[in-house]
């Protein structure tokens, strides 16, 4: 469970009196609707993994305290998480691991150089009261004969073996080249993400393993050439709805190997905490806090609150999930059976 005892500090702020109390009505928001959601449903012993692009997660304006408790709640309700666009200061990362709370552990890469890889990082963060960290951890590298036009894959992708239960895994995060709307700009995004779909295919079945591909893909359509990269290569993917907060995207997925053989998909989504943080209702709230941040001040503040303050504050992506089986005992115990 997330930790709130820092909300006792909260109430001595001279800047913010009010500040405990509304943390805390918001945190009991969400935790209402992350209860009135699938993921209300789940059952104790499955897994449920999670995918997150936080947007610039932390670059600019800092964040504020309160954002950091919302992602730490919402995360709280998976197991593991894929997050992607951690910048180079990690101080809100650790900070962020501190409110999840001592039985939560993680990994994260070392900065990505060069222009397209937008000096990113990723991460996997893990719940060690559920999930077991099983000591493979590495990037993946292309050979030269695979190597897409000359070069490797912007954002390098980052995977680490895990196992909960009975069901063991390999997450494969991955943030996919942006920008561009031209055919050629598309042809990379879809060359990237055709080359870790047969990646991960090749390596679950070399290894006799799942292999799940995960994060911010970049996809703009379900039906587009991009997606039809994973399905091409017999991944199973889940379907999530659009996860950019105009709701016309599908940047985000969860791709997995072995369907009904190794992985029994229980159910899958997204979450769209703005129904309990940061609503439109609460604009008025945060005018004079986003005109005395640090920073460039919002030119239009009506257009700006969602779109930028909301959006830098906790993301401009939805969170996705899976849950999946992880107990197979009276399976293996019927094999015993005449």
């Amino acid at each position: 469970m997330a930790f709130y005892h820092w909300l006792k500090g909260y109430r001595t702020d001279p800047d913010d009196p009010g500040k405990a109390a509304w943390i805390a009505g918001r945190l009991l928001a969400l935790r209402r609707d992350l209860r009135d959601s699938p993921l209300g449903d789940r059952k104790p012993r499955n897994l449920v993994i999670g995918s997150w692009n936080i947007r610039a997660f932390d670059d600019g304006r800092p964040r504020r305290d309160e954002s950091l408790h919302y992602i730490a709640e919402i995360i709280d309700h998976f197991e593991i998480c894929a997050v992607q666009e951690i910048k180079e200061d990690l101080r809100p990362l650790r900070r962020l691991m501190t409110l999840l709370g001592p039985n939560w552990d993680y990994f994260v890469t070392d900065v990505t150089e060069g222009g397209p890889g937008n000096r990113e990082r990723q991460a996997f963060l893990y719940n060690t009261n559920k999930v077991r960290f099983r000591n493979l951890v590495g990037e993946v590298v292309l050979p030269r004969d695979q190597l897409l036009n000359g070069a490797q894959i912007a954002r390098t992708p980052f995977f680490a073996s895990f196992q909960a239960g009975w069901f063991r895994f390999t997450l494969m995060s991955v943030h996919i080249l942006f920008g561009g709307s031209s055919a050629a700009d598309k042809a990379a995004r879809a060359a990237e993400l055709g080359v870790l779909a047969q990646k991960a295919v090749e390596r679950g079945a070399k290894e006799d393993e799942v292999y799940v591909l995960i994060g911010d893909m970049n996809i703009e359509a379900r039906d587009d050439a991009i997606m039809a990269r994973l399905t091409d290569h017999g991944l199973t993917v889940p379907y999530f709805g659009p996860t950019n907060l105009g709701g016309t995207k599908y940047y985000d997925q969860i791709a997995f190997t072995g369907e009904n053989v190794k992985t029994h998909l229980v159910q899958s989504g997204s979450f769209d905490w703005r129904g309990a943080v940061y609503r439109p209702e609460d604009k008025a709230h945060y005018r004079p806090i986003a005109e005395t941040a640090r920073g460039a001040p919002y030119s239009n503040w009506d257009a700006s609150y969602e779109a930028h303050f909301a959006s830098f504050e906790m993301s401009d992506h939805l969170p996705i999930w899976v849950e999946i089986r992880t107990d197979y005992s009276d399976d293996y115990l019927a094999r015993f059976l005449d």
